[in-house]
């Protein structure tokens, strides 16, 4: 239920997480199911970094080199790389068009649009990119994190009347063309350490306005991703994965 969600997402007195996943048998003949839970309850389509430790849990347990994981968003595919803690997955192809994202009103062009935070002459933020990568984001191009309270704009940003669905929250700095620096507030979780489709998100973005290469690497509070935005238009994610624990839970 949410509230037992909500419980064991909480960071005290429990583990904490920003997701809990639960893997279930796939109706499309995947190797399973990924249903995907935010912390306060809300059930959601994508989780890259998710999607990337059950892929690493498939293909261990399985001794495999691919795999196949289902979601609300659609299948997507999981690849082993040489080192055994690192693993590939394939995001599939983001989605630009307003109505796809989706957005609450038309927009011809998604590159940057019109949101703005603070007085319409002197905005504090202003022109995000949006896309759809399994979730919808808005990424804000900014020159520094300092200037901005991300935990005080999140919250109002991710439940603005343009995003019917609410959205994940975006602060990037690019650094070069092969490097960008991301903030993140996730929708139904706040800030986060890390949000691998905001990274897709970012990344493809970036790229789709001539600020980076189709290769990047993102860094994270939690770590760095490194995002391939493929001539096929497929996003290619690849990460660490780290196994903490194991936590077992009483089933009365």
């Amino acid at each position: 239920t949410p509230e037992m969600i909500k419980r064991f997402a909480a960071r005290e007195p429990g583990p904490g997480c920003d997701q809990l996943i639960v893997l279930e048998q796939s109706p499309a003949g995947a190797d399973l199911f990924m249903r995907i839970y935010n912390a306060d309850g809300s059930e959601v389509g994508a989780c890259g970094n998710a999607a990337r430790c059950v892929a690493w849990l498939i293909m261990q347990e399985n001794a495999q080199q691919t795999c196949r994981i289902e979601t609300l968003s659609g299948i997507i595919g999981g690849s082993a790389t040489s080192n055994e803690w690192i693993t590939s997955i394939d995001m599939g192809r983001p989605k630009f068009d307003w109505q796809d994202i989706p957005l609450a009103e038309e927009f011809h062009d998604t590159r940057g649009i019109e949101l703005q935070v603070g007085p319409i002459d002197a905005p504090i933020l202003h022109t995000p990119s949006v896309v759809n990568v399994g979730n919808p984001h808005a990424i804000y191009w900014v020159k520094s994190f300092s200037n901005y309270d991300l935990s005080g704009l999140g919250p109002l940003l991710e439940h603005h009347p343009l995003f019917p669905e609410r959205a994940n929250i975006s602060l990037a700095i690019v650094h070069s063309d092969t490097h960008i620096e991301l903030k993140v507030w996730e929708r139904g979780v706040g800030l986060t350490k890390a949000c691998g489709s905001a990274a897709c998100a970012a990344a493809v973005c970036a790229s789709r306005n001539k600020l980076t290469e189709r290769e990047v690497k993102v860094t994270l509070p939690g770590g760095d991703l490194w995002i391939t935005w493929r001539e096929d238009d497929h996003i290619i994610m690849t990460g660490a994965v780290a196994l903490d624990g194991i936590i077992e839970l009483a089933t009365s």
